[in-house]
C-alpha cells in the first residue's frame, strides 16, 4: 500500500504549459502518474502533448475535477502567483495538493493554511517548497526522480529533498510504500507527525525513516508523538550539526536560536522517544538496513 497517493490517483498540474511544468510532467507520466489534464486560465481550452499524451487544459481547478475526475493537484506556479493557485485548489476541494514552488513569502502560506483549516481540511496540502511525494512503481506526483528506488516496506518521510533522494538511493534495495518530502518552510502543510501517523496505519509499511533539520520544533513534536503512538521501528536523521547560530542553512525555516531547534536537541528528543539516529544519511540507512534485516 501507499499513503496520500496510489495507482487510481488523477492528477492535474497547475502551471502544466510553464517550462516547469511541462518538464516535470514528462517525467511523472514516464514514471507511470496518471495525469488527466492542466490548468491555466490564460491558456483554457487548448490541448497540450506531453510526453506522447494529450492533456487539455482547464481555466480553473474546479473545472478540470469536474471534467476528469481529478483528485490530486501539483502546483508548478511562480512564486507570486502561488498563493492564489493554492486556494482554487482548496476551494475547489481537491483532496491534495502538492506545491512544489519555493519562494513563496510565509505570510501567503500562513493564508492559504488558515484558509485550508477554516474550509474544514478538506485538501491536504504537501509543501510548500517540497520535492512532492512518490509512492514507487504507481504514482509520482513532484519531482523525485522516480528511477531511484522500487516499491517496498521502507516509509520516508523527510524537510530535505535532497536528502530524501539519497535515502532512496542508499535503501534501494529494500524500496519505499512511499517517499514525502514535507517542505523546510517555516509554515507547511502536511506535517511529520501526519506522515508518520499514515505510515502507522499502513500495513505495508514496516518501518519510517524520519529526516528532519535544525530550526524549528517539528522534529520535537515528532519524538513525542513517536513514543505515545507509533509502534513501528524508526530511523531518524537531522541535518545541521555543524550550522552556526543565527544563520539560515538552505531552508528558511532552517535556522537555530539559542538552544531551540538545533540538531543536537533534536537529536536527543529522538532518542529519548526510542529512535535511533545517524550521525550521516549512510550511517542512518545502515540502521534502517539492520532493523529490515531482523524483521
Amino acid at each position: 500500500m501507499s499513503i496520500f497517493l496510489n495507482e487510481n490517483s488523477k492528477v492535474i498540474v497547475q502551471g502544466l504549459t510553464g517550462s516547469e511544468g511541462t518538464k516535470h510532467a514528462t517525467k511523472m507520466l514516464a514514471a507511470g502518474t496518471n495525469i488527466v489534464g492542466g490548468v491555466n486560465a490564460r491558456k483554457a481550452g487548448t490541448t497540450v502533448t506531453i510526453g506522447g499524451k494529450d492533456l487539455k487544459v482547464f481555466g480553473t481547478v474546479e473545472e478540470a475535477m469536474k471534467e476528469t475526475g481529478a483528485d490530486v493537484s501539483v502546483i508548478f506556479v511562480p512564486p507570486k502567483f502561488a498563493k492564489d493557485a493554492v486556494i482554487e485548489a482548496i476551494d475547489a476541494a481537491i483532496p491534495l495538493a502538492v506545491v512544489i514552488t519555493e519562494g513563496i513569502p510565509v505570510h501567503d502560506s500562513a493564508y492559504f493554511w488558515a484558509h485550508a483549516v477554516a474550509k474544514g481540511n478538506q485538501t491536504r496540502i504537501i509543501g510548500p517548497n517540497c520535492p512532492g511525494i512518490i509512492s514507487p512503481s504507481k504514482s509520482n506526483a513532484g519531482i523525485i526522480p522516480a528511477d531511484i528506488a522500487g516499491p517496498g516496506p521502507i516509509g520516508l518521510v523527510s524537510k530535505s529533498g535532497t536528502l530524501t533522494y539519497q535515502m532512496m538511493y542508499e535503501l534501494k534495495e529494500f524500496g519505499f510504500s512511499t517517499a514525502i518530502g514535507i517542505g523546510g518552510d517555516p509554515i507547511i502543510g502536511t506535517t511529520h507527525i501526519d506522515a508518520l501517523e499514515a505510515f502507522q496505519a499502513d500495513p505495508e509499511t514496516k518501518a519510517i525513516v524520519m529526516i528532519g533539520e535544525i530550526g524549528g520544533d517539528a522534529e520535537e513534536r515528532a519524538a513525542a508523538y513517536i513514543k505515545e503512538n507509533v509502534t513501528k521501528p524508526v530511523v531518524g536523521y537531522v541535518a545541521g550539526f555543524t550550522a552556526p547560530e543565527g544563520k539560515t542553512m538552505g531552508h528558511a525555516g532552517a535556522i537555530v536560536s539559542g538552544s531551540a531547534g538545533t540538531a543536537q536537541a533534536k537529536k536527543e528528543a529522538l532518542e529519548a522517544a526510542g529512535v535511533k539516529v545517524g550521525k550521516t544519511p549512510s550511517e542512518t540507512a545502515a540502521l534502517m538496513k539492520e532493523i529490515i534485516a531482523a524483521l
